[in-house]
């Protein structure tokens, strides 16, 4: 069910209220999912399923992506911000240290939540953080590239484009392996989704200096990797095997940056071994 949720978090500057909109559906112990950058939560839509037959599923909107508001201009989007946020959203919605899932952007905030002890168990798609500058260059820039895309097409046009396969593979094949199997109805609401992205500037901005470089102990850690990844390459799953040596190393064959659409059966099996 979709909802949003007002809370207010602590800052040097006193109190803010931040609203966040989330989707939750299924039964079992909890499981936190967090997109990537410009995404929004529908991106796990097609894991979700097989997912909430064994857990309780909280798809998040991140601040500023998505449904929900951007933070207050007193707050920054970095990542110290952010895990605050997140705590405090766990507290509001009554999660107990959850099990916690992400995708790029949220695989790096899932991990920061393992590291400050916040999670049961952490699973992390392609997550940010484990780059090289040159990588981490590389990949801004199709990130910029794509929001440039996305915010210059006329909607028209991206609809045009998302009824073929081939106008779906311009729209998305940065993160997709398999960019036709996505819905023409998911690619429009994806690309509106990174053209209305309130602070995606300043949430990119702000993981220039961003590196992952602490170990997360006493839970279960799974890195996975699209072996496709075309925007965060799959090597630096090996560099996240370094920093976190007790973390399980997944390969995922065919997948690429957002892996949930290539191969939602795998990738759900991921997610459920890696929160038991």
């Amino acid at each position: 069910m979709s909802a949003t949720v007002t809370f207010k978090v602590s800052t040097p500057q006193g109190p803010q209220s931040v609203t966040l909109a989330y989707a939750r559906t299924g039964r079992g112990a909890p499981l936190l999912l967090m997109h990537g950058i410009g995404h929004h939560r529908q991106a796990w839509d097609p894991v979700i399923p097989a997912l909430a037959a064994e857990r309780e599923v909280i798809a998040l909107d991140l601040p500023g992506f998505g449904a929900s508001e951007p933070l207050p201009r007193t707050m920054a989007h970095d990542l110290p911000t952010m895990s605050g946020v997140l705590a405090a959203l766990c507290e509001a919605l009554g999660l107990d240290r959850p099990h916690v899932a992400g995708n790029s952007l949220g695989g790096l905030l899932a991990l920061e939540l393992g590291r400050r002890g916040l999670a049961r168990s952490v699973t992390a798609l392609s997550p940010a953080g484990f780059w090289s500058q040159a990588e981490r260059r590389y990949a801004f820039g199709l990130l910029l590239s794509m929001r440039q895309v996305a915010l210059r097409t006329p909607p028209p046009l991206v609809e045009r484009l998302s009824r073929s396969a081939v106008g779906r593979t311009l729209l998305t094949s940065t993160i997709y392996a398999r960019p036709a199997r996505r819905s023409p109805a998911a690619v429009v609401a994806e690309t509106r989704a990174l053209a209305r992205a309130a602070r995606f500037t300043e949430t990119l901005r702000s993981g220039r200096e961003v590196r992952f470089t602490d170990d997360v102990t006493g839970i279960p850690v799974t890195v996975a990797w699209g072996s496709r990844d075309r925007l965060l390459v799959p090597r630096q799953g090996v560099r996240a095997k370094y920093v976190i040596p007790r973390a399980r190393l997944v390969r995922l064959p065919g997948c690429g940056h957002v892996p949930m659409n290539d191969d939602p059966a795998l990738v759900a099996r991921v997610l459920l071994d890696g929160s038991r």
